[in-house]
């Protein structure tokens, strides 16, 4: 007899979750998954897919607005947005049922509800009742930071989720954020026509990013679309009246005000894990408030692992997909397994597109390790020329010895030529390595070997 009702319970459907739960599943164990909302998580549901959706659409729109320079008449260009929408749905609908469809064939037993431990071992089910388990696995995602604005409980706002999912684009739109989603969010409605304000605390756009990125891309947000950046510029209130939403900032120590139609709060996320009673799980978290985990991702209880944005780190499906798997590899016990982040990147899906890989400037600089850098411009590549868009570099490092230690790409495609870095960081590639490897002249991929070839010169 089972001394549990199943192997391995996966609280989360999100992409670390599924990931976990078809690997587990394939390897013979008996899975179950409890989701709250929607199977498929943020990836398939509010982010991933319905943001790639709707940005190409924008994206596509703006690139033929602008084409008019090559003689595309866009004088009369029009969109229909209710019709952009019906297909967004439409893919996203079409993603949840695929996916269900694959843990049926599985044989994963999937709930719906609330999780919260009862014990280490044992799960309730919202209120329907309980299932246990030999393993378990957390990855719950993550969700609205509080980010403490006087107001915001009264006023209207929409939070990165729910952004593309308006009726139509607003007239005007304050975004409070300018991380990577709060620009991706500004420059969506800006190529459908909004007129948009961005509030960042920090000194420039991407703080995250290195210094280059914030500025180009204040640059471009200026230049093209017209969108005000407000930097240095806390938002601390928010208020409704007859006419509008009022957004109320301090920026060089004075308060100032704005109104708009709009307000989309994107301010960061924290691990979604109220109310999973992890206590009683005997699950500890760090003083940041994520879930504890060894490089196995074994959590403070050895049969409870956890991954994705529960873990902290950067938030993506790649890493999301990884990690899962990696868990129930170390769960099968087959050999210790311990993450290996080399190689993963993080994305910004603006026009053009920002792609960062391995180590950043501030990175090195911070841990105080010797590296040789060289940034090329987009204006040095043949594309650059042909398709007349100059907005852009890449920045690459290297150790002394000449092996790559990082790449940050803000150029069109940059999603698809920052994996050639990626595979070059992983397997300890050198510069004169990618220097001496053919790359289509007239592409954007070319960036990467002059770089690389000027790199190799120092």
């Amino acid at each position: 007899m089972r001394k549990f009702d199943f192997d391995l319970i996966v609280i989360g459907g999100g992409t670390a979750g599924i990931a976990a739960a078809k690997m587990a599943a394939e390897n013979k164990m008996h899975v179950a998954i409890i989701e709250r909302n929607k199977l498929g998580g943020a990836e398939i549901n509010t982010r991933d897919i319905p943001y790639a959706a709707g940005m190409n659409f924008s994206h596509l729109y703006a690139q033929a607005v602008y084409g008019s320079r090559f003689g595309i008449s866009s004088s009369n260009l029009r969109f229909n947005y209710p019709t952009m929408a019906h297909w967004r749905e439409k893919v996203v609908s079409r993603a949840g049922t695929d996916l269900r469809k694959e843990l049926e064939n599985l044989k994963i037993q999937c709930f719906r509800g609330r999780a919260e431990f009862l014990s280490p071992h044992e799960v309730a089910v919202g209120k329907s009742g309980k299932i246990s388990a030999a393993r378990i696995l957390v990855a719950t995602g993550s969700e609205l930071k509080n980010p403490g604005i006087i107001g915001l409980e009264e006023v209207p706002f929409l939070t990165p989720n729910d952004a593309v999912d308006v009726e139509r684009p607003p007239k005007t739109v304050m975004v409070v954020g300018g991380g990577s989603t709060g620009v991706e969010i500004a420059q969506y409605f800006a190529e459908l026509g909004s007129k948009v304000a961005i509030a960042e605390m920090a000194e420039r756009l991407l703080p995250r990013e290195d210094e280059e990125v914030g500025e180009i891309t204040e640059q471009l947000f200026d230049k093209r679309f017209d969108i005000r950046v407000l930097k240095h510029s806390r938002v601390i209130a928010v208020e409704k009246d007859a006419i509008s939403d009022k957004v109320i900032f301090l920026r060089d120590g004075q308060e100032k005000m704005v109104r708009v139609e709009t307000i989309i709060v994107a301010t960061g996320s924290q691990p979604a894990i109220s109310g999973l009673n992890l206590e009683a799980a005997g699950v500890k978290l760090t003083k940041s408030g994520q879930i504890k985990t060894e490089k196995t991702l074994q959590t403070t209880a050895k049969h409870i692992f956890a991954a994705g944005d529960v873990i902290g780190g950067d938030s993506s499906v790649e890493r999301a997909e990884y990690e899962g798997g990696l868990a129930v590899k170390n769960m099968l016990k087959r050999s210790s397994n311990y993450v290996n982040y080399q190689g993963f990147t993080r994305i910004t899906n603006t026009d053009p597109q920002i792609a960062v890989v391995g180590l950043t400037e501030d990175d090195l600089n911070k841990r105080a390790r010797k590296y040789n850098g060289i940034v090329v411009p987009l204006s040095d590549v043949i594309a650059s020329r042909t398709n007349d868009f100059r907005m852009g570099f890449i920045k690459m490092l290297a150790s002394k010895d000449g092996k790559i230690l990082g790449a940050t790409i803000m150029a069109p495609n940059a999603a698809e030529i920052v994996a050639e870095v990626a595979v070059m960081i992983r397997h300890g590639f050198s510069v004169m390595e990618i220097a001496s490897t053919p790359h289509v002249a007239t592409s954007w991929s070319d960036l990467v070997r002059l770089a690389a070839r000027e790199l190799a010169k120092k």
